[in-house]
């Protein structure tokens, strides 16, 4: 076998920077991170302009598609990017409206009822004569003698010690609050040019890759991309269709239960919802808090309810909307979100499924496409045993069949004109011998007599 010294160049620097990669792996993790935070609100406009691009092309199919005049269609893009724009802001803007104050007031309310609440639990343990078998004396009195408001203000008290004071608290919260907003202004105005030169962006990255790449790799990118594209794109379109038919069908029943907080509940479940699988249990829970503040039978009843619309929802909604859409399978949505929601957090929940999806189908296609050319090798084979067979049985029946019959006919029909036709030669011959020795008698006669 001979080894290229490309090969061997090659095998080489490979080698060194798998060692300096251990080596220095550390360094390298850092510089990602800083590398990653200070395109922080670049990565954020790619998202931004992904999502709006999918309401964009949604409301470009409907703005006069088939209109060629030019002011319509240069108007097409501006005045769909910002229609998709206003419908995203609204969203979030209605959420936040619906959700946020009313989680504050309860709350409060929280604070305020809770001390009252753990004064009577302490008063119904000390009064019952059931408890009182189970748990010693002293400690339902020591339960009754505890001031419960003062309790809960000094945990407070602890908790913002324990991340700097309040007024560091407040300080990290405005600066937290006003990095986010730059941030989200900058990948605003990223996304806007993105969704403005999409077209001529695409044409240049193919560009790029075909001048750098040989047209395997090519393929096999753009194959990979388009994938990733198609089960993303599938997964938040379904994911949101999902979340909007769960939060209406919570508010419309919580309205006929006349439950409290059916509007508000039906939002944060739908907005919770987004998060496969775990989602609408967080939004469950958040509600249960909520009602519970008004009324524990109640919330009792929110739960029984929640838990039957989640099993209509897990059985029939999901799998018509989301789960044939990205074409993965319950088990692995659930591992997705668990491995997701390790790693990354919310973020890797919302990722996790998408990514699995894609990568999912990718392992499909290519163990089809394995088994399909494993397939028509044995096609291949087959036939090519076929022809063998063929041809060993044309080769069997030439040695037995034909040969006996040609030497039936060597021996019966051909020797005969053979013979007559040596026998004919010989006598010819014999002829023009004994005319020849006539000849040279009558010669040697004639030399007599001279």
């Amino acid at each position: 076998m001979k080894i290229e010294w490309k090969t061997c160049i090659r095998l080489g620097v490979t080698v060194f920077l798998v060692y300096l990669g251990i080596h220095y792996w550390d360094t390298i993790a850092q510089f990602g991170n800083v590398l990653v935070s200070a395109a922080g609100a670049l990565i954020m406009g790619c998202v931004i302009a992904y999502i709006l691009n999918i309401l964009m092309s949604f409301y470009e199919r409907f703005y006069f598609p088939k209109s060629k005049e030019n002011l319509l269609v240069k108007s097409r893009r501006p005045i769909c990017m910002i229609a998709s724009m206003i419908t995203l802001v609204a969203v979030v803007f209605l959420i936040i409206r619906l959700i946020v104050p009313e989680l504050s007031a309860c709350v409060q309310l929280l604070f305020k009822e809770v001390p009252e609440a753990m004064e009577e639990l302490a008063v119904w343990l000390r009064d019952s004569e059931y408890v009182k078998e189970i748990i010693p004396e002293d400690f339902t009195k020591s339960l009754a003698e505890i001031n419960w408001e003062e309790k809960i203000t000094q945990i407070v008290n602890v908790l913002l010690e324990g991340v700097g004071g309040a007024a560091q608290v407040a300080i990290s919260a405005v600066s937290s609050a006003v990095s986010v907003i730059m941030n989200l202004v900058i990948g605003l105005i990223f996304a806007i040019y993105l969704l403005s030169g999409k077209e001529s962006l695409s044409s240049q990255f193919g560009r790029v890759m075909k001048r750098y790449l040989n047209p395997t790799w090519d393929h096999r990118i753009r194959y990979v991309l388009a994938t990733l594209d198609g089960c993303f794109h599938r997964f938040i379109v379904g994911q949101c269709t999902e979340a909007v038919i769960l939060g209406g069908l919570c508010m419309i029943g919580m309205t006929i239960l006349k439950l409290p907080y059916a509007v508000m509940i039906g939002a944060l479940i739908g907005f919770t919802a987004l998060i496969p699988v775990a989602g609408a249990y967080i939004g469950g829970a958040v509600g249960a808090f909520m009602i519970f503040t008004v009324s524990p039978f109640q919330a009792v009843v929110f739960l029984i309810y929640l838990v039957v619309l989640q099993q209509l929802e897990g059985n029939l909604i999901y799998p018509k909307v989301v789960g044939t859409s990205i074409g993965l399978p319950g088990m692995w949505v659930l591992a997705a979100v668990t491995i997701g929601g390790a790693v990354m957090g919310v973020t890797g929940m919302l990722i996790g499924v998408p990514a699995a999806a894609a990568a999912y189908q990718l392992l499909k296609q290519d163990v089809k496409k394995g088994e399909m050319q494993l397939a028509e090798a044995g096609r291949d084979g087959m036939e090519s045993g076929k022809c063998v067979q063929q041809t060993c049985a044309e080769a069997a029946s030439l040695t037995d069949v034909q040969p006996a019959s040609a030497l039936q006919k060597q021996t019966d029909v051909q020797p005969a004109s053979v013979l007559q036709k040596q026998t004919g030669s010989q006598n010819g011959a014999e002829k023009k011998t004994s005319a020849s020795g006539t000849a040279s008698g009558k010669n040697r006669k004639s030399r007599k007599r001279r």
